[in-house]
């Protein structure tokens, strides 16, 4: 008697907060996650630092040992400014000296970094004004791109899920249903190919140091605009064709606006249901539900917006 009445006070009591249980599971989930990440992370990665870490003290006492005119004191102060200076993407290797970090396609290159926050870290201002300018030129270019990708990936989302999926419904009388299924599968496959192994491929080609693994991890996290900054392409030396290469990775990579489109076709045939979300995707709702005047400014009609 008192078991039962305990387990349905329980009951009650879980039932009356569930929104708060949840979201504590929620906050212990994500905590639990990060915890997860950094044990991995660290098991994986101490013993390299360590292997490097050791390396670079045998080198430096090397070096001390064959060059005895010169103190540790001097060395250090030396590899101090040069680690400085790297950090701001100048190098002091003499084959890198052909190399500038603020030609103009350099710099167009950092100016898409900006805007779509991916930000590598390999390349930064160095003066006061550049950094001021970064700044106001980030506040004003931030939102400016998400209003350009809003209208890309809406004008890009008729044509290439809506007319097409509708087109061979009733051109051929297939059902929606399998026809959206099939596309957005070929969008899928599409859009990996284009934004992942083909230029990952390229990339292991095309960069001396890497392979098809390390190529496809830099696609991910520039797409991710995780932005790690440890791989760029187009800064080994003796680059060629440098300038051209900065400018095919920006339009490559600052306008990935396929990847919301198999998401859009499934939409038409389970408008209701709760189907994953890109950034893209978010980034249209949002801006539909607080902007619907946005569409009409941009060409977009209400029957064919996608929400």
């Amino acid at each position: 008697m008192l078991q039962s009445l305990a387990g349905s006070s329980c009951g009650r009591l879980v039932e009356r907060h569930r929104s708060a249980w949840c979201f504590g599971l929620l906050v212990l989930g994500y905590l639990l996650y990060l915890v997860f990440g950094a044990v991995v992370f660290s098991s994986v990665e101490l013993p390299y630092e360590d292997l490097l870490r050791q390396e670079l003290r045998k080198l430096k006492r090397r070096f001390l040992e064959q060059h005895e005119c010169l103190s540790e004191a001097q060395l250090e102060r030396f590899l101090g400014r040069v680690l400085e200076a790297s950090n701001y993407g100048v190098s002091a290797l003499g084959n890198a000296s052909g190399s500038w970090n603020w030609d103009f396609t350099s710099a167009l290159f950092f100016a898409s970094t900006v805007l779509s926050t991916t930000g590598y870290g390999h390349t930064v201002p160095l003066s006061d004004g550049g950094k001021a300018f970064c700044i106001i030129y980030s506040i004003i270019g931030i939102p400016f791109t998400l209003l350009f990708l809003t209208a890309v990936v809406q004008r890009v989302t008729i044509h290439v899920t809506r007319r097409p999926v509708l087109y061979v419904h009733r051109r051929w009388g297939f059902s929606k249903q399998l026809v959206a299924l099939v596309h957005a599968v070929l969008l899928g496959v599409a859009t990996v190919s284009c934004f992942f192994f083909i230029p990952a491929a390229v990339f292991s080609v095309l960069e001396d140091d890497w392979n098809f693994l390390e190529s496809f991890y830099f696609c991910f996290i520039s797409l991710s605009t995780i932005g790690l900054g440890d791989y760029v392409p187009g800064e080994g030396y003796n680059q060629k064709f440098r300038e051209l290469y900065k400018l095919g990775i920006t339009c490559e990579y600052r306008v990935p606006v396929l990847v919301p489109c198999p998401r859009a076709t499934l939409h038409l045939v389970y408008p209701r249901a709760a189907l994953p979300r890109s950034p893209g995707c978010f980034l249209v709702d949002t801006v539909s539900v607080r902007h619907p005047s946005l569409f009409h400014w941009i060409g977009i009609p209400p029957s064919e917006r996608f929400t």
